[in-house]
């Protein structure tokens, strides 16, 4: 099958795209605001201010049983041209007819960069990562992310909310029956990106569910339990590495975890209060 051009367009050539519609401009800078204010901003801030803020361990022993496996680092850093390509794909074929979509899909993903920077601001987490400078990529990784926003995982949030989105706009744009191999293409690499982040080690098995989770609070008709055990389900079809007692032992953790997190989060007073709870059970490294 012929690849989707979704996986070599330019991710420029998106954002110019995005921003050559007068009507997201403001949408799209104010989406980017959010990601350096509620990512890179804040962890530096955690950086410089350390003892201010509480840190905790989010490791998990199932972490143990997975290779650091470098060759994973592309898509591992595909999250975000991947949202954007997607959104420029959607423009390119419609027009002005998708701007609506897209405005709606940049205001959510502030929001959720906004979820994720009202954790740490109370509780930062890490994990164990090792101490890899061994190709640029990696180096880029050590030098901007301080690795403080371990849970809930933007990376897990972001391709989740985009492959689930895409589709819903392809769908309302009457062009599924087009593009059904680029929305199958999204869900695939939704789901390499999830996987990515426990082979590069920049997170815990912990942290996907606390994603997942912290998700059905963001939009429940989305993302409903339902749909969660899905992707929890479809993960590692094609394991790199990692025994299949082992695969099956971190879906069942990641899908009885989602399932406490949200069971205690319909009983609390804030959708962050299971994360909280779970955080502060952790080792603390401050």
């Amino acid at each position: 099958m012929k690849q989707t051009d979704l996986l070599y367009r330019s991710t420029v050539r998106s954002l110019f795209t995005i921003f050559s519609y007068p009507g997201l401009v403001r949408r799209a800078l104010a989406c980017f605001g959010a990601v350096f204010n509620c990512f890179f901003m804040l962890q530096l801030k955690g950086v410089l201010f350390r003892r201010k803020y509480r840190v905790s361990s989010v490791d998990h022993p199932l972490d143990g049983e997975i290779p650091f496996k470098t060759s994973w680092v592309d898509i591992y850093m595909d999250f975000s041209p991947f949202w954007v390509r997607t959104q420029g794909f959607v423009l390119r074929k419609y027009g002005k007819a998708a701007v609506p979509y897209v405005r709606d899909f940049l205001a959510k993903i502030s929001d959720l960069y906004h979820r994720a920077a009202a954790v740490a601001r109370v509780n930062f987490s890490t994990t164990n990562r090792p101490h890899y400078y061994g190709t640029f990529k990696f180096k880029l990784i050590h030098l901007f992310d301080p690795h403080l926003m371990c849970i809930p995982s933007l990376h897990v949030m972001v391709v989740v909310y985009t492959f689930i989105k895409f589709r819903e706009e392809i769908t309302a744009l009457n062009g599924l029956e087009c593009y059904q191999k680029e929305v199958d293409w999204t869900r695939k690499h939704a789901l390499a990106i999830t996987e990515s982040i426990l082979y590069v080690k920049q997170h815990s098995v912990n942290c996907i569910p606390a994603a997942l989770y912290t998700m059905t609070r963001f939009d429940a008709s989305r993302f409903s339990p339902e749909v969660i055990d899905m992707f929890i389900g479809d993960l590692f079809q094609k394991s790199d590495g990692i025994s299949p007692e082992t695969v099956k032992k971190i879906k069942t953790h990641a899908a009885i975890l989602y399932k406490d997190f949200l069971s205690k989060g319909m009983q609390a007073s804030s959708w962050e209060d299971p994360l909280f709870d779970f955080l502060r059970a952790g080792e603390n490294c401050g």
